[in-house]
């Protein structure tokens, strides 16, 4: 069994927890924390070891009755690998440490790409993270990005990408970024942060993005013009993209028009919180016209990086290859809305 640490505790990190604890081949040794709060009190309920991640905070779980495991280096050493989930900047901060105890550590989309030797999303580059030491797993947009251009490039080769990146203004947890009433390019300047972000993975693809900020909470909004390098028409690239597992390509029938349908789907049909763990595509709005595609999808940017971390876990160990592994996750997680 590949045992996993998880530093931070979070949007993320609670969600690669209980996804790591669903693996056939995977335990939680267990878990970091900064302060005491209702995470930290969830994550004992549901028997994950709690360690503290911040030395001088350690008396604070005491006083709010909190036991410990130990501290975070502890749980570090205990482990095969960590998911480092903590704030944006923050794994930077904890390399040396992970390095210390000779531990693999894979990091989230808000590190910088320098900081690890290979970003990394299943569907395009699993091999690349072969015994890697330091792995980032890339963002939430550039996770969907990716899982949609790496079959349609490998069936008809791609020319160019154009995405407008339509961004919720933050998490429905995130209070302190509202009450806001406001549109904002994001950035103002071009290309976005994305398209560069997505060239980690496919260093050779001409892809240009643009973003911005609404004041929403579910999830990111992503409107697509691929230029596709041969012959395809609407029917044959609906097939390829229903036939990917990470790919949801949302049919008629269901009346989804929106975010809010969607999220009310995902909790009608049982996902914990209500993920979706899938680019959800609106099936209506997949048109090819002059060899060009265009479609709508949804990204849900709580939970559609946690199979790829997951994923990360086995391609840093070397103990699955791409397929196995996508499909042993997909298959713990339950991947996949059953109509």
């Amino acid at each position: 069994m590949i045992q996993v640490g998880i530093n931070g505790y979070g949007t993320i990190g609670k969600r690669v927890a209980d996804a790591v604890r669903a693996q056939p081949d995977m335990e939680v040794v267990g878990v970091a924390k900064t302060r005491p709060n209702f995470e930290s009190e969830q994550a004992v309920t549901k028997g994950f070891p709690l360690y503290a991640a911040v030395e001088e905070r350690i008396d604070q779980f005491a006083e709010a009755g909190i036991d410990l495991a130990g501290e975070v280096e502890e749980l570090v050493a205990e482990s095969d690998v960590v998911v480092d989930t903590t704030p944006s900047g923050i794994g930077a901060e904890n390399k040396s440490m992970y390095e210390e105890y000779d531990t693999p550590a894979l990091y989230q989309g808000g590190e910088d790409a320098d900081l690890v030797d290979v970003s990394f999303n299943a569907r395009s580059n699993y091999e690349e993270a072969a015994d890697a030491d330091h792995v980032r797993v890339v963002s939430c947009n550039t996770t969907g990005l990716s899982r949609l251009v790496a079959p349609l490039d490998e069936e008809y080769g791609v020319e160019k990408v154009r995405a407008t990146l339509v961004r919720r203004g933050g998490d429905p947890a995130q209070s302190g970024r509202g009450p806001i009433n406001d549109t904002l390019p994001d950035p103002i300047t071009v290309p976005s942060h994305h398209g560069p972000d997505v060239n980690t993975i496919f260093p050779d693809l001409d892809i240009d993005t643009v973003g911005m900020k609404v004041p929403a909470t579910l999830t990111h909004t992503h409107s697509i013009n691929i230029e596709l390098g041969s012959d395809a028409d609407t029917e044959s690239v609906r097939e390829l993209l229903e036939n990917e597992s990470r790919l949801f390509v949302i049919p008629e029938r269901l009346g989804i028009d929106g975010s809010g349908k969607l999220k009310e789907f995902a909790l009608d049909a049982g996902r914990p919180r209500g993920d979706v763990w899938e680019n959800a595509i609106w099936g209506e709005s997949i048109t090819v016209q002059d060899g060009e595609l265009y479609l709508f999808q949804a990204i849900h940017q709580e939970s559609d990086v946690v199979p790829e971390n997951v994923d990360a876990i086995r391609a840093v160990t070397g103990s699955a290859d791409r397929d196995e592994s996508m499909a042993t996750t997909e298959a713990a997680l339950d991947l996949g809305f059953d109509l």
